[in-house]
């Protein structure tokens, strides 16, 4: 692996960071495992990595997504017991990830402050591999245009340019992907397949362990049926606002009549 030194001067280390949770939500999840590699101005590297027992049922979601179970870390710390390691190994590091802001940083700023350990991001600089992946890699139909056609687009944004460049790149999809559906109908349900982490199409609902859950509000990341039965008030105050989705309404309302979403296993 080359080394980080021999492309970019350091003047302190930077500790590439990644966590698995069980969930993305800061104010809500824990932290399961983190895995840090620090690299030092001096070219040296050093590597910290440990799994964390949440106290808290990890959802059959997330464990979908990294196959980390409560088995798995029953004999593990709290992270409470090794938050000062963690934050002595970070020391006053830069920081590097993928979509390090909006998720890791987060969530391991949350647990450090509910553990009672000094933590600040102030100071730091994060270099993110993500976003320079965003600023550099476009996804606009020009660079469709190019990636899959090859050719530079000629009066884009222009109607007629822009049609017939999309009917190009979508010609080219076909021809690059032979796994793509050969059907209108089954091009129609690939291109508008609903976010299965999600109840609703508005993302106002989201499943944990096969339940709903609140994606807004004051309730965000409490259970849709736990909160009919403590706080009816509220569900029936989304109903009747009117403001709120259709699609959220008809969940409310069936909500507070006792039947609650389904998530249907394939």
């Amino acid at each position: 692996m080359e080394n980080l030194t021999a492309l970019l001067k350091l003047s302190k280390p930077v500790a590439f960071f990644d966590i698995e949770a069980t969930g993305t939500d800061p104010l809500f999840d824990r932290v399961i495992e983190i895995f840090i590699l620090k690299i030092n101005p001096d070219g040296s590297q050093v590597t910290f990595t440990q799994r964390i027992n949440p106290s808290t049922r990890i959802p059959s979601e997330a464990t979908a997504v990294h196959g980390i179970t409560n088995e798995d870390l029953k004999a593990c710390p709290f992270f409470s017991a090794v938050a000062p390691l963690i934050a002595e190994f970070l020391g006053d590091s830069d920081f590097g990830g993928y979509n390090l802001v909006e998720y890791d940083v987060k969530i391991l700023t949350k647990e450090f402050e509910r553990a009672g350990v000094e933590f600040t991001t102030a100071g730091r600089r994060i270099l993110d591999a993500f976003k320079i992946f965003q600023k550099n890699e476009r996804r606009d139909l020009s660079s469709a245009y190019r990636f899959y056609c090859d050719r530079k687009l000629e009066g884009a944004h222009g109607a007629q340019a822009d049609v017939f460049a999309t009917y190009e790149v979508f010609m080219a999809q076909l021809k690059r992907y032979p796994s793509l559906p050969r059907d209108i109908a089954g091009l129609h349900e690939y291109c508008n397949a609903p976010d299965e982490r999600y109840v609703d199409s508005d993302r106002k609902f989201y499943w944990r362990d096969g339940r709903a859950h609140f994606n807004f509000g004051k309730y965000k990341s409490r259970a849709l049926e736990q909160v009919s039965r403590d706080d009816p008030d509220y569900i029936d105050w989304i109903v009747r606002k009117g403001e709120f989705p259709q699609e959220v309404i008809d969940i409310c309302w069936k909500a507070l009549r006792g039947t609650f979403p389904v998530r249907q296993t394939p």
